[in-house]
């Protein structure tokens, strides 16, 4: 059985890479990855403001902004929270890279076409196998215009392509007017893969203390619904790689992803929730399925259930959203406890 893939222009051992987060700060658990089946993994994220507090720009800017709305200070780490600093990660990069011999890839977070990008050649040249832009940015000012929005993440692509010659994965959110278009776009400006998508986490109101704090809730199969259908719509249209990240929890998840046409299915809720040896469940699921259903590789079913090849393709569009809707048979409420 073949589980082999390819991503980025790299050739993985099987589809299942790890996404940034907390979990691959440290060596050890680097290696455990590895050893757990990881064909790829992307590093915890290096964020623009990082590197602009290492210049000192951003403090210049806070200091200016505390003196008229302090209560927004909160809303910034100070520089000591921040685990590792521009030059920390980088070295992190060539030690990660020593110690497996599995692609590394880096992460950079942010939203500016600054001088930050520059940091994707250091990554380079640090020995990254590729640099993944996870673009978060929530558009507050009314006045911006949703095509604004878009030019500005085009751009941002076009700056960090100019800048490295390592494969460029843009890790993008699902709120475009049309998502459709916008991936064509960034595929266009030179992406070598769409991540699908980020999660854009909402802050709570706490009640008792009046205020807005930060929330962390980590993913479930649930997720998953989202990526796979625009997957399944834009394989076939787009030159740029798929990648499904979010609610990958089981083998059953991953597997869809490839039916979807993902390249690849990441993880990161599932191994903070059971451990990098959760990664030998996810893999055992997906070959056990493969077995059963008389699939010899992964190849052969990425894509098999896109809209280009299934069976009903309005299933991704509006009929769906009717069939649903008119087929819902309501059930009896379960009885109060």
């Amino acid at each position: 059985m073949d589980l082999s893939t390819t991503y980025l222009g790299l050739s993985l051992k099987n589809p299942i890479v790890v996404s940034p987060s907390p979990i691959s700060e440290k060596l050890d658990t680097i290696r455990k990855l590895e050893d757990s089946g990881a064909a790829a993994i992307v590093l915890h994220s290096l964020f623009e403001e990082q590197i602009a507090f290492q210049s000192q720009e951003l403090n210049a800017n806070l200091q200016q902004g505390e003196l008229s709305t302090p209560e927004a200070m909160t809303y910034f780490p100070d520089l000591e929270d921040y685990k590792m600093g521009p030059e920390g990660y980088l070295g992190h990069i060539r030690r990660a890279k020593e110690a497996t011999g599995i692609p590394i890839i880096a992460s950079l977070n942010g939203v500016s076409a600054g001088g930050w990008v520059e940091y994707a050649r250091e990554m380079q040249q640090a020995g990254a196998d590729a640099v993944e832009l996870n673009v978060y940015y929530v558009p507050t000012n009314p006045n911006m215009t949703g095509a604004q929005v878009e030019d500005m993440y085009v751009d941002l692509v076009k700056t960090v392509k100019a800048a490295v010659t390592v494969p460029v994965a843009v890790k993008i959110g699902p709120y475009f007017s049309s998502m459709a278009n916008m991936a064509r776009r960034l595929s266009e400006a030179g992406a070598d893969a769409l991540v699908m998508f980020n999660r854009f986490y909402q802050p709570d109101l706490d009640l008792a203390k009046l205020e807005v704090k930060p929330d962390l809730v980590l993913s479930d199969s649930a997720a998953l619904r989202l990526r796979l259908r625009w997957v399944a719509i834009l394989f076939g249209h787009i030159s740029a790689d798929l990648a499904v990240t979010g609610g990958v929890h089981t083998g059953a998840d991953a597997l869809k992803c490839m039916m979807a046409g993902a390249k690849v299915a990441m993880t990161t809720s599932a191994l903070l929730k059971h451990g990098p040896g959760h990664l030998r469940v996810i893999l055992e699921g997906m070959a056990k399925w493969m077995d059963e259903n008389e699939y010899g590789s992964v190849a052969q079913m990425q894509g098999a259930m896109s809209q280009k090849n299934c069976a009903e393709p309005a299933a991704f569009e509006r009929a769906n959203y009717m069939k649903i809707l008119t087929n819902y048979v309501a059930q009896p409420p379960a009885p109060m406890v």
